[in-house]
Parts: C-alpha cells; structure tokens; sequence
C-alpha cells in the first residue's frame, strides 16, 4: 500500500490472529493539540485513532470529548514524555518553542522520546515563515536559506534542524511546515475585526510589507497531506494565494465588515502608535510560492484567498452590501 494513503481499515479484516481493533486502527499523535489541532481531529476519518499530549489535567475532559485519547506530559519535562515513543505510526508537532532564549529544548527532549522505541512512519512539525526573515518583497521558496530576524525566528530554525535530523538518523518522513498568519471567523481572534475596531494604524502604501495567510481549516487538511504525503526531510509553505501589503489586506477586511478602514502612518511616526510586536511583523516583507503545497501535497485550497476565507460558513459578520 502506498505510504500516501490513508490506510483502510478492511486489509486488516478477518486476519487469523490479527491485533484487537483497537490496536489495528491507524493513529496519529498531536503535540499542541490547540485550535489547528482540534480541526485536524475533526478532518481526519474517523478510523483513526488520535492521542494528543496535553500538560493540563483541565483539558482531559475536552479532549476526549473530540475523540482524542488523551496522555499527560509536559515538553518541558523530558522524562514525562517517555511513554510516547512507538505510540503512532504518525506524528504532528505544533507546540511553539519556549518563549526566550536561542533554541528549542522542547523539540529536542521531544524527538529523543521518540528515539527511544520504533520510529514512526511520519513526523510533520509546524513551524513559521519567519524563519526566512525579512525578503523585502521578494518571492521565497521553500529553497531559499533561512534568515531568521528575531529570536523567535532563531527558536524556531533551531526547532527545525532539530526534526530534520531525527528524519535522517531514524529514517522518519519528516515535514516541516513554514505557516503564516492563521485565521478563520470561528478561531478567537482569527479576524482583524477587533483590531479595526480599535483603529489601530497600518503603514502608509510606501512603507508597508507584504502579509500572508491561511485559513485555519486548510492548515488542518495541509498538516493530513504532509501526514500522508509528504516527502522524506522537506519544506512546504503552507499559505493561500493571496498577494496583499498589510494595509491593504486591513482595508478589504473592512471593506467586507462595513467599517471604516484604518488609518495609514509612516514608518518614522510608528513607534509612537504601534506595540513592539506589532512592529516586529510590520519589519520583515515576503511573498510565499505554494506550489509544493499544490503539486506534492495535492492540496486543494477552500479558501484561495483572504477574500473568500474572511467570510466563511460560521462568520460572525456580514460583508457589506
């Protein structure tokens, strides 16, 4: 059977001294099983079986109510994270790095888990396109050699290398998945409608950036792909098609919830009026080529642009008339 299939359940049927059925479903472990997590639970067939390791008893509940078997661990706490190895056939990963210092000690302790038994079939670990740091516009492919800008970034290329090895050294299917700004009308804070609300500034056409985006939902079917599809120790950029400067991007938002657009600042009057954070993503420019995504993934887009995703089936607002 081909490795880029889901299995089916029935080339396990009535096999003399088969497993129980328990133990003959495929399965899958999510490391960060938060938002994207859950839709890819909700996108995944239901014969398969999905763990999901969580550091807070408070979520057991509601984990299994999604159908997740859920294990008790911290990433933080290597040996907590033992009984995960030999546990899955496949693996996604899409807990963040710490929030300071200069390398991920969490995907490490991670990956040596894995180490300790048989290695899964798949490793697909979510990362961020801002490793490539700031392209001043121009087009980046999965090709092009990391930059990273910021410490976040360092963390997260050190995260990184760190799949990338394990892939080679175990002979693991590893992926890594380079995301941008996730959104979705049903994903807390996945719109910029609060923040046109609050009539937060955007840089005028002269100074501003390129943006990119994905819609939550088409993240979660991107993470099954590269699951099941994805080839051996590479790269994919997860992002839609849209091609957008962020204040332009902030403008059609408002244009489809009736608000006023923001208002546009030069760069030198900015850090009067901007947070850090704010800034930080207003310093780097880049557009995304998604071709890999398309072609090796097979990836088909529900929401190919902003446009369509903005105002997507659960929307809390209404595009204007």
């Amino acid at each position: 059977m081909p490795s880029n299939q889901i299995p089916s359940t029935s080339l396990y049927a009535a096999r003399p001294g088969a497993l129980p059925a328990r133990f003959r479903r495929p399965r899958v472990l999510i490391i960060g099983c938060g938002d994207v997590g859950l839709r890819v639970v909700q996108a995944l067939p239901k014969r398969v079986r999905v763990l999901a390791l969580t550091s807070s008893p408070e979520r057991v509940d509601a984990l299994r109510l999604h159908g997740v078997t859920p294990l008790l661990g911290n990433l933080d706490t290597p040996h907590s994270l033992r009984r995960l190895a030999g546990l899955a056939s496949r693996v996604l990963h899409l807990a963040p790095p710490p929030g300071e210092g200069w390398g991920d000690p969490r995907t490490q302790a991670f990956a040596r888990a894995l180490h300790r038994r048989s290695a899964p079939l798949a490793l697909v670990y979510g990362s961020t396109i801002g490793v490539y740091g700031d392209c001043a516009g121009e087009l980046a492919t999965e090709t092009r050699a990391a930059h990273a800008g910021t410490p976040r970034a360092t963390r997260r290329i050190d995260a990184e290398n760190t799949i990338r090895f394990f892939g080679r050294s175990a002979q693991v299917r590893s992926s890594i998945l380079r995301i941008p700004g996730i959104y979705a009308p049903d994903r807390e804070g996945g719109t910029p409608h609060a923040r046109l609300l609050k009539g937060t500034p955007v840089l005028i056409a002269d100074d501003d950036v390129y943006t990119n985006h994905i819609h939550a939902d088409d993240l979660a079917r991107a993470c099954i792909a590269a699951l099941w599809r994805g080839q051996p120790q590479r790269i994919y950029n997860v992002c839609d098609d849209t091609t957008l400067k962020m204040g332009d991007y902030f403008d059609l938002a408002a244009d489809l919830y009736g608000l006023p657009r923001p208002p546009r600042v030069a760069r030198s009057t900015a850090k009067e009026k901007l947070s850090l954070m704010l800034l930080s993503f207003m310093s780097e420019s880049r557009r995304l080529d998604n071709s890999r995504l398309k072609q090796e993934l097979r990836l088909r887009l529900h929401y190919p642009t902003v446009a369509t995703g903005l105002i997507s089936p659960g929307k809390h607002h209404e595009p204007k008339r």
